[in-house]
C-alpha cells in the first residue's frame, strides 16, 4: 500500500502519469479489503468463544461466506496478473524517474522493512497457498462430523482452485515468453539468407507476407533448452544461440545492434523475467538473434558426438555435430558446434536426445490412434 498510495500521490501531482496502476497492482485494493474482512470475522469468532467458553466455535458460516464467495476469486485475479506485473515493473525500473520513486520515496520507508516491490508483489500468491493449511487445521480440531465434512470439501475445492490457477499462470508465463521471443528472434528473407536465390523486386512483397515469425505464436509449443554455443564455419568461429523446442531446433546468430532486421531503431525492448538470464542480459544490450537457417524438425535431426582427436586441427573442444535431413533422408545442412565446457556439451546432447525421443513417441502414439480400428464384434 505504501508503494501504491505513493504512486497515486505522485500522479495527482502530475508525476509518472504514464505508469499504469492496474498493470502494476491489479486489484490489490479489493484484495486487501476482502482479506481484512475475513481476518476480522475470523478473530471475532475466536474472541467470542474465549469470552463465552460454553459457546461452540462455529466457523462454518464464516468459511462458507468467504471461501464460497469472493476470497479465492479475488486472489486468482491478482495472481493471473502477477507475471504481467513483474514484466511491466522490470521495464519501468530502467527509467531514472521511476527508480527515484522506488528507492527514495518508498523503499526507505521503515514500514517496508527493507523489502523491495518485487518481494512484496509476490506476497498474495503465498497467502493463497496457505489457505488450505488453515482449513486443514480447523478440520483437525473440529468435533462436529457435519462441520468436518463441510470443511474438508471446502479445503479440496480451494486446493483444486490453486492447481487450476497454477496451470493458468504457467500458460500465461509461457505465452509471455514466446511473445518476447517473437521480438528477439529475427527471420531474414530467403534472398537475404542465401544469395543464390534471386527474387525480382515486384515479387518480394508477396513473399514477405508469408511471415515466418508466426511459427512462435503457438501457445502449445514449449521451450525445453537454450543457450550460447560456437559454430565452426570454414574460415571462422561464429557465436550462435540455440533454442530447443519440443518439436524443432532453431539455430540463430547473435547480432549486437538496436535495429530489427529491415526495420528502424526500436530501442531497448522490455525484457520478460522468465527468459534465460543470459538472453535477458543480451537483449538489454540491444542484441537480437537472427535465424541462421530454417528450423530443424526433431524427426529430421541426427545428433553425432565428435571425438576430441578429430577436431584438434581446428582447436575445437567439447564439439558435437547436428545434421539436418529432408523427408527423403538426404543431408541438407550440417552444423559443427562447440560448447563452453564438457558438461554443457553433455547437457545439450542429452536434452536433444530426450526431445527427439519424446517427439517420436508422441507422434507414434498419435499415428497408432489414428489407424486403430474398433474390435471385431463377436456377432460377426
Amino acid at each position: 500500500k505504501i508503494f501504491m498510495n505513493t504512486l497515486k500521490y505522485l500522479q495527482s501531482n502530475e508525476f509518472l502519469l504514464d505508469v499504469d496502476l492496474w498493470r502494476l497492482f491489479a486489484n490489490l485494493e479489493e484484495l486487501n479489503k476482502i482479506s481484512l474482512r475475513f481476518l476480522k470475522s475470523f478473530f471475532e469468532t475466536v474472541k467470542e468463544h474465549v469470552s463465552k467458553s460454553d459457546s461452540p466455535m462455529d466457523f462454518s458460516s464464516i468459511l462458507r461466506k468467504f471461501f464460497q464467495g469472493d476470497l479465492c476469486q479475488t486472489h486468482q485475479i491478482y495472481c493471473l496478473n502477477y507475471t504481467s506485473a513483474v514484466f511491466y515493473l522490470e521495464n519501468l525500473r530502467q527509467r531514472e524517474d521511476f527508480g527515484i520513486y522506488l528507492k527514495q520515496w518508498c523503499e526507505q520507508n521503515e514500514r517496508c522493512k527493507r523489502l523491495r516491490l518485487p518481494e512484496l508483489l509476490v506476497a498474495p500468491l503465498h497467502r493463497l497457498t496457505r489457505y488450505p493449511l488453515l482449513l486443514n487445521n480447523i478440520w483437525k480440531r473440529s468435533t462436529d462430523e457435519t462441520e468436518k465434512g463441510f470443511i474438508w470439501s471446502l479445503k479440496e475445492k480451494v486446493e483444486k482452485s490453486i492447481r487450476d490457477l497454477e496451470g493458468k499462470v504457467k500458460w500465461l508465463d509461457n505465452f509471455q515468453k514466446f511473445r518476447q521471443l517473437q521480438e528477439v528472434i529475427i527471420w531474414p528473407q530467403v534472398w537475404d539468407r542465401d544469395k543464390r536465390f534471386f527474387v525480382p523486386e515486384y515479387l518480394k512483397q508477396s513473399l514477405r507476407e508469408n511471415n515466418s515469425e508466426n511459427i512462435l505464436s503457438s501457445a502449445n509449443r514449449l521451450l525445453l533448452h537454450e543457450g550460447r554455443l560456437t559454430l565452426a564455419e570454414s574460415t571462422r568461429l561464429l557465436d550462435v544461440y540455440l533454442f530447443l523446442f519440443d518439436d524443432f531446433l532453431l539455430i540463430t546468430k547473435i547480432k549486437r545492434n538496436k535495429k530489427k532486421y529491415g526495420g528502424s531503431d526500436t530501442g531497448l525492448i522490455p525484457v520478460c523475467p522468465s527468459l534465460a538470464p543470459e538472453l535477458q542480459s543480451f537483449v538489454r544490450e540491444g542484441g537480437f538473434c537472427t535465424v541462421l537457417d530454417q528450423p530443424i524438425p526433431l524427426d529430421r535431426l541426427t545428433l553425432r558426438n565428435i571425438d576430441p582427436i578429430h577436431v584438434t586441427v581446428f582447436s575445437l573442444r567439447n564439439a558435437f555435430l547436428i545434421q539436418h535431413e529432408n523427408r527423403y533422408r538426404q543431408c541438407i545442412a550440417v552444423f559443427l558446434l562447440q560448447a563452453p565446457t564438457e558438461t554443457a556439451k553433455k547437457t545439450w546432447m542429452s536434452q536433444i536426445e530426450t526431445a527427439i525421443s519424446n517427439y517420436t513417441t508422441q507422434h507414434e502414439t498419435k499415428k497408432n490412434t489414428a489407424f486403430c480400428f474398433p474390435a471385431e464384434s463377436s456377432e460377426i
